[in-house]
This record gives structure tokens, C-alpha cells and sequence, in this order.
């Protein structure tokens, strides 16, 4: 997998990127943030509200391969932060 496109969010918010994943087989997946938590950065799956306005994921990942994302997700970050830098 690899991270098809990245725009970094300079808002005066909690998220810190959008991105979009595209998978091995070519499949791209829409709709990611990088959010900075009380932990650091994180990567936030797309989600919609439901008619409870809670929100639900909208794409489901193992624990391992969200970790792998995390780090990928960071990599690039960090790449486009020191490029702008």
C-alpha cells in the first residue's frame, strides 16, 4: 500500500493532513486524516455520522495493519513537513 495523495491542514485544528490510500491492487481509498491525539499523531479512518450522530468507521483494518499505516502516514507527513520547512 502507499499513500496516493497527502494535503497537509494548517487549520487551527486537531487534524494535521488528508491523504488517500491506494492499495497493491490498485484500489484507492478515499478520505483518511492525520490527526494530532493526546498520544501524538494518529491516522482516523473515513467515517459518517449515523442518524444517532455518533460516528462510524467506514473502513475496517486489523490492528497491525493500522500500525503499519500509522507509520506510513507518518513518514510521508514528515517528508512534505521538512520539504516545506
Amino acid at each position: 500500500m502507499k499513500i496516493n495523495r497527502m494535503n497537509p491542514y494548517d487549520g487551527n485544528t486537531k487534524t494535521k493532513a488528508f491523504f488517500d490510500l491506494e492499495t497493491e491492487e490498485g484500489i484507492i481509498i478515499k478520505g483518511f486524516t492525520l490527526v494530532e491525539g493526546t498520544n501524538g499523531l494518529f491516522v482516523s479512518v473515513p467515517s459518517e455520522k449515523g442518524k444517532d450522530d455518533k460516528y462510524y468507521d467506514k473502513v475496517l483494518i486489523s490492528k497491525e495493519l493500522r500500525t503499519k499505516l500509522n507509520d506510513l502516514a507518518l513518514e510521508k507527513y514528515n517528508e512534505l513537513s521538512a520539504q516545506t520547512a
